[in-house]
């Protein structure tokens, strides 16, 4: 029997999403102190307005029920998945009123992909967009990247009402430390400890290459933001080849595979049990498979001949593959050589390596390498049962921070995300092709939105057709709870709302 929604638990979802409203209006602050230090006023009074919009909506739901119980875990599964909608609708309220978009619903897409650190973007005019205004852009990845659950529990804004399931409800299923709310914690701190580091040395990299210091600092700590928590958004036109700095690039790519390895991960490392980091099953399975999507990437790029010398193949190639498997979506190869020059089977590659995507419980997106890891392992353990005796039985195991049993219902649970998966990459694909766009191009855009990427052939801007940008809005929010909550989430209020069926008496 499918769970349903009660009017009280309505309310209590209305409750909570008032509190993360508030929450935008704080971080909505952030650029608006910005605008104000830097006397852009213009952007300041849009901020202004956001964050009053923010906090009347806010205070609304929460007065629909002041004084809420503890959440359940359909109750926290509706405030998770509904929550990433409402910011990217309310958040986006100042990016439009910049003038920067063509549309309120280019906005809207701006924000979607902000929030999930997909990182695509319909902005125009970039160049010449507010400080304050990027600076909003980037928060949003910030708090995306690390999780808008995540942020929310680790200043407590939950309060006493929360257990695992609305951790677990945003993709999450790991504790890094037994105490939800200190796992949020140790996130949080490792992210801003990461971000503040490698904000100093891409700034110093920035200064190098001749930036004005305070052009130097944002740069610096936009591209920190972006990379760690694998956003992809830049302030530029060009994208990361405006910069055109090797040291750059390659402090990029530390933060990026900093952001693509899971947490849990990086909490063994920071514990001392570097045994764990080697032995696991994520690392492992990521090695091997970004070696052989390397190699075959780099092949293809020396038979299209793009490149003049050895060195700026293997830096490129390498930037555009943990750019890719990361969710990051940052191009080192432009557009037009992805549409023009590179070859269907370097693009058919990349579009493999952003469909497995990083690790889970990281800041990437995609099917993740721990579910192909665990699908391997069980394939391999198939074979052996076909060829062993009748009478033999095998317990298989795998090692992912200590040796755990392989079960039926895991392997089960990675089929069906695996399977959902594929659904949207072929619906997105057909969608996108009916609108006359080429094959090839439409399965790249389409992995990329599905699996929060953000690269790009081309089809991605503020002229593509309406439909198509509603639709891969909602790939964007579906693809960051990964399918399952948001197709639970809205069975259940379907299951709510549908009448019931009456059973006459004979």
């Amino acid at each position: 029997m499918w769970q349903k929604f009660s009017f009280y638990d309505f309310r209590v979802i209305a409750h909570y999403l008032g509190v993360l409203m508030m929450f935008l209006a704080a971080a909505e602050c952030v650029p608006f102190v910005v605008a104000v230090v830097l006397g852009e006023w213009q952007p300041a009074s849009h901020y202004l307005f956001g964050i009053g919009v923010a906090l009347i909506v806010g205070s609304l739901l929460r007065l629909i029920l002041p004084s809420p119980g503890k959440l359940t875990p359909k109750q926290a599964l509706a405030v998770t998945g509904f929550a990433w909608l409402a910011l990217a609708l309310l958040g986006c309220i100042p990016l439009y009123m910049s003038g920067h978009y063509g549309s309120m619903l280019d906005a809207v897409f701006e924000g979607m992909s902000a929030w999930t650190t997909t990182g695509c973007s319909l902005v125009q005019d970039i160049d010449h967009m507010s400080i304050a205004d990027n600076t909003w852009r980037f928060t949003m990845q910030c708090i995306g990247g690390q999780g808008v659950v995540v942020i929310a529990l680790s200043l407590g804004l939950f309060g006493r009402a929360v257990d695992s399931s609305l951790y677990s409800s945003e993709g999450r299923s790991e504790h890094v430390i037994p105490n939800i709310m200190q796992t949020a914690r140790f996130i949080v701190r490792f992210s801003m400890a990461t971000i503040i580091i490698g904000t100093i040395l891409t700034t110093a990299v920035c200064l190098f290459i001749g930036m004005a210091p305070v052009r130097a600092f944002f740069n610096g700590l936009w591209l920190a933001v972006a990379s760690f928590n694998t956003g992809g958004m830049t302030s530029m036109s060009t994208g990361i080849i405006y910069y055109h700095c090797a040291p750059l690039e390659i402090v990029i790519m530390v933060l990026i595979l900093l952001g693509s390895i899971n947490f849990t991960l990086h909490s063994e490392v920071w514990k001392g049990h570097i045994e764990h980091f080697f032995r696991d099953i994520e690392i492992r399975t990521l090695v091997v498979w970004l070696s052989v999507i390397l190699v075959a990437f780099v092949a293809t790029l020396c038979a299209a001949k793009i490149y003049d010398d050895l060195p700026t193949l293997l830096r490129r190639a390498a930037f555009t593959v943990v750019a890719a498997f990361s969710s990051t979506g940052f191009q080192t190869i432009s557009v037009n050589q992805m549409t023009t020059v590179i070859s269907s089977g370097a693009l058919l590659i990349i579009i493999f390596c952003m469909a497995v995507g990083g690790s889970a419980g990281s800041t990437t997106g995609g099917i993740k390498v721990l579910r192909i890891g665990v699908l391997v392992k069980e394939l391999v353990a198939y074979i052996k049962d076909l060829l062993a005796p009748a009478s033999a039985r095998q317990v298989v195991m795998y090692y992912h921070v200590g040796r755990r049993p392989l079960s039926h219902d895991l392997v089960r649970a990675n089929l069906v995300v695996l399977l959902l998966y594929g659904v949207a990459f072929l619906i997105t694909t057909i969608v996108t092709v009916t609108f006359g766009y080429a094959a090839a191009p439409s399965m790249f855009e389409s992995v990329s939105m599905v699996s929060n990427i953000g690269m790009s052939c081309g089809i991605i801007q503020p002229g593509m057709p309406d439909p198509l940008k509603v639709l891969y809005i909602v790939d964007m929010w579906a693809g960051r709870l990964e399918y399952v909550t948001l197709i639970a989430l809205l069975v259940s209020i379907i299951a709510s709302i549908r009448p019931r069926r009456r059973i006459r008496a004979r």
